[in-house]
């Protein structure tokens, strides 16, 4: 079974499936084609982080497949300069893409099949075209003005000087010979020779500080997750500079609380969840950044005692009293999960950060460079500084549930900070209210951001007014928050459910 956000990828993971192709090889064939189908959330030009559990049962492995800052980016060149933050459209917000190694690195140690035949698939969608979903044109008209002014995105993705609409056909010619370089030479068809030096000239002619070696030094980091437990669940995120600590700093807090004496629908709830994203937020800003430069522990982060300060003082009757944490949105990204026949599970996630990412797209390979740099602090001092060679703290989370450490549920929840929210809100819904997974993806959502609480138009005008008593801000979003995808095991029965959320135009397949 295989749930993606593009029912054209999650029918390439299940043809990949079918053939006898691990999970592994699955979510890496629907990535590479949603890179192409779904440009304004993914690429080979992102980053990627993955947990893969062979058999189901078997020890957890973490992937973090993010790139570096180059070797030239000090603190001080920037402040020199008068920067003050990174721009989101230069050429500084850019890191080098991490995907392909991770990509290359995940099939080497569980999948079956090489690069050359997964990438197949996108190879055929750049070359010959694709048709435009809904939700994927929705995405591009709001973007028409960056793709406009950014480099070479009008070219690539304004060809007919307009956005794609849903019904158009795009091709992208160069991007598929780029990925036929890749399938034929691996990664090092990426990071070294023409596609990097391509990558390179077209930064650095825009003013970056990246050379050929910053790109030929990429390595994926191979770890041990983190995690806590939740419901008699094990619940696994990747370490940092992946913020995934931020939703086990959540379940600890919730954890506290008996969310079965409340209704899903609820002031209680809403403002409950709010008050563990905003300490949890709050702690992954003063924390959390690349693991090299960070002085905090992890494990001490993760004791349920930490946050225990706030905890005490969490009240259904009024708000914290604690600073407003605004870090970049970064919404977009792809999320896959899979389980093969052998119940190999594979949670998988691969973004460009914000929507078509940097908007510069590499002079004639035509990747579409991501942005993930620009959430990079210029703050000596800061966990999240940038400085030579140093991982951005990142917004991308694949998540993993085990029980008695046998995978129970691979799901994620796409959407930048949303991610942390909305995979405890996922995970509460079934643990704490018997969802099961269709219903915990498409249950209404709120997102607590720069003092003011966004939620969708599902929820219940009782509890916005509600909240708005207890003195929350609130606005009603008029586009979704983020989208999940997830897929339950049931070792009694041997039975799979797939959940995707109807916020994108995805789809859970099975056979």
């Amino acid at each position: 079974m295989i749930a993606t956000s593009h029912p054209q990828a999650a029918l390439a993971g299940i043809e990949v499936l079918r053939a006898g192709g691990t999970a592994a090889d699955a979510a890496v064939a629907a990535c590479a084609l949603l890179g192409v189908i779904e440009p304004q959330s993914t690429g080979i030009g992102g980053d990627c982080f993955a947990l893969v559990q062979p058999k189901g049962e078997g020890r957890v492995t973490a992937y973090n497949g993010s790139g570096r800052a180059p070797a030239a980016a000090t603190v001080d060149w920037y402040l020199e300069r008068k920067i003050h933050s990174v721009p989101l459209t230069s050429a500084h917000a850019v890191s080098v893409p991490g995907a392909i190694d991770a990509w290359d690195r995940i099939l080497r140690d569980h999948g079956r099949l090489g690069l050359d035949r997964l990438l197949q698939p996108a190879i055929r969608a750049a070359e010959d075209g694709y048709v435009v979903a809904p939700r994927v044109g929705f995405d591009w008209n709001n973007q028409f003005e960056k793709l406009k002014n950014g480099t070479n995105t009008a070219r690539y993705f304004l060809p007919r000087g307009r956005a794609a609409v849903a019904g158009d056909v795009i091709r992208q010619p160069e991007l598929a010979q780029t990925l036929r370089v890749i399938a034929k030479e691996g990664p090092k068809g990426f990071y070294t020779g023409a596609v990097a030096e391509d990558m390179v000239q077209t930064l650095r002619g825009i003013g970056g500080l990246h050379t050929l070696e910053d790109f030929a030094n990429h390595q994926t980091e191979v770890t041990a997750p983190i995690g806590t437990t939740y419901k008699d669940h094990d619940v696994w995120q990747c370490p940092p500079n992946g913020p995934g600590i931020t939703m086990l700093v959540m379940l600890n807090i919730l954890s506290r609380f008996d969310l079965t004496r409340i209704a899903p629908l609820s002031v209680e709830r809403f403002h409950l969840e709010a008050e563990a994203a905003r300490i949890a937020y709050m702690m992954r800003e003063q924390h959390i950044g690349d693991p090299a430069h960070m002085t905090t522990e992890v494990a001490s982060i993760l004791a349920k005692e930490f946050a225990d300060e706030y905890i005490s003082q969490i009240s259904l009757d009024k708000l914290l009293d604690l600073p407003n944490v605004a870090p970049p949105m970064n919404p977009e990204t792809v999320y896959i999960t899979v389980v093969d026949r052998d119940r190999n599970v594979c949670s998988f996630i691969n973004s460009i950060a914000h929507s078509f990412g940097s908007a510069i797209v590499s002079n004639e390979t035509g990747v579409l460079l991501q942005n993930r740099a620009g959430g990079f602090r210029i703050q000596p001092g800061h966990p999240n500084c940038i400085g030579p060679g140093k991982r951005p703290l990142h917004t991308i989370i694949p998540a993993l549930a085990t029980k008695a450490g046998r995978a129970q549920m691979s799901f994620g929840v796409m959407g930048g900070q949303y991610q942390p929210v909305g995979q405890t809100h996922v995970l509460t819904n079934i643990l704490d209210y018997g969802c099961d997974v269709q219903e915990a993806i498409d249950m209404a959502r709120g997102l607590h951001y720069e003092g003011v609480y966004q939620l969708e138009d599902g929820v219940p005008a009782e509890v916005v007014e509600g909240l708005q008593k207890i003195g929350h801000k609130t606005t009603k979003v008029g586009s979704p928050l983020g989208g999940g995808q997830a897929i339950w095991i049931d070792w009694d029965k041997g039975t799979l459910t797939g959940g995707s959320d109807p916020r994108k135009d995805g789809c859970a397949l099975g056979y």
